[in-house]
């Protein structure tokens, strides 16, 4: 699984792809102005097939569970930048708590995780996790609208 230092090509599909995959996600945060946008999820998905490129760029000298240490250090490291994107406020007019910025959250950590796939050499796993990915954030906002849209007006209808 290791990768020999003079492979340059490998080395930059699997960027490229990480850079590509986390530029997607960033993309569609970006048309919906969310705070963490293209450059964020580009510069996450990167930096995570960085980190996971190391221990495949030492090579077999270096202990076998020295990449799940990787990985495991990328999750654990890249939830405090999500941390920092939800926001919890009062909302003055119904005096309940409201939290923001849970999804943007959860697309920070997925776009790690394509950049962790990407620089695993796992392509296929990193194309498909960024189609259903997708899926996620546009097919499911529009299937919440749906159906939250109608239960609200159903329930807007028997109070009024």
């Amino acid at each position: 699984m290791a990768i020999a230092p003079n492979d340059w090509l490998t080395l930059i599909f699997r960027l490229t792809l990480a850079l590509v995959m986390g530029g997607v996600i960033g993309w569609n945060r970006q048309i919906h102005r969310k705070a963490a946008g293209l450059r964020t999820h580009m510069l996450v998905s990167l930096g995570a097939a960085l980190f996971v490129l190391i221990p495949l760029q030492i090579g077999p000298d270096l202990s076998p569970d020295a990449l799940s240490r990787t990985i495991q250090g990328v999750a654990t490291g890249i939830g405090f930048l999500g941390a920092g994107e939800i926001f919890y406020f009062s909302s003055r007019a119904e005096d309940r708590p409201v939290v923001k910025g849970l999804t943007s959250a959860a697309a920070i950590w997925v776009s790690a995780a394509l950049g962790v796939v990407a620089g695993c050499g796992l392509w296929q796993m990193c194309l498909i996790g960024g189609v259903i990915i997708l899926f996620i954030l546009v097919g499911a906002k529009k299937l919440e609208q749906i159906v939250w849209g109608r239960a609200k007006a159903n329930k807007s209808r028997q109070s009024g």
